[in-house]
């Protein structure tokens, strides 16, 4: 009778060994899948980092002399070598200075949401205009979406705009166009929204609709800027996801305050 409970006391010790065995394994095996994707995301991120650098070096000129708008100057016939798709380059200065990229357009909103600016499948995408909208910027509101990246690349400081007195330090933003023009934006509005907003209009049927649209900016605005908007003026909506929820975005408004071609003098 012992010598029974002793086999069974074994088999017990064997079974529970096995059991112990492939939980170790069944952990060995997601904690190398984990290191593996997370390898893959760093992967990415580097890689998209890497490439956006080698453009900037490629199209931008910057000089440490002078005036930082209207030293620095971006190659477009090298630009659209790479992509033909390039209508402009957005800019901020001071800050967020790592908001400095190309922009695209194509005929969807989908394309450039994994593609890179060189074509490259990776999740940084590319900053790209609202394919609904004139390639010169010329609509009453033109929408230019981007990512928001955890390694802060692409749009994600544009939510440092959530602060009032870092908009006090960099009220604008720039967008260069391939025809040597020079937009400046001055913010007038930031703040959350839904992805089904009103704020991704940019057609409207009569100057009353524009009136309603740009007071609902101001009514969806975290703070008030003072910045005067009227129908007269044209704006441009800078958009980017939240961690809110995968419903809401984070907007950035700029009114257009000043059209010019900076007379570059040669070197």
């Amino acid at each position: 009778m012992n010598h029974k409970r002793h086999h069974r006391g074994r088999r017990k010790k064997k079974k529970g060994s096995l059991a112990s065995g492939l939980i170790f394994v069944i952990a060995v095996f997601v904690f190398c899948v984990s290191a593996f994707q997370l390898f893959k995301i760093m992967k990415g991120y580097y890689d998209g980092r890497s490439e956006y650098d080698k453009i900037r070096k490629l199209a931008v000129t910057e000089s440490d002399n002078g005036d930082s708008e209207d030293d620095f100057r971006v190659d477009f016939e090298e630009l659209l070598k790479i992509n033909p798709d390039t209508i402009g380059w957005i800019r901020f200065t001071p800050e967020p200075s790592e908001i400095s990229y190309p922009i695209v357009q194509t005929d969807d909103n989908e394309t450039y949401l994994k593609k890179t600016f060189s074509a490259n499948e990776n999740t940084l995408g590319a900053i790209f205009l609202n394919a609904g909208n004139q390639a010169d910027f010329s609509d009453r509101n033109s929408i230019i979406y981007g990512h928001r990246m955890k390694d802060g690349s692409m749009f994600r400081h544009l939510q440092d705009y959530e602060d009032k007195e870092f908009w006090e330090a960099n009220p604008c933003f720039y967008i260069y166009t391939p025809d040597g023009r020079r937009i400046t934006y001055r913010i007038f509005s930031v703040g959350q929204v839904e992805d089904t907003s009103d704020t991704y209009l940019t057609s409207f049927a009569s100057e009353e609709d524009y009136l309603a649209f740009l007071d609902m900016t101001r009514q969806t605005a975290l703070y008030d800027t003072g910045v005067e908007v009227t129908t007269e003026d044209t704006i441009i909506t800078l958009s980017t996801c939240t961690s809110a929820s995968d419903n809401h975005r984070f907007v950035v408004r700029g009114v257009k305050e000043e059209e010019c071609v900076p007379d570059y003098d040669e070197e």
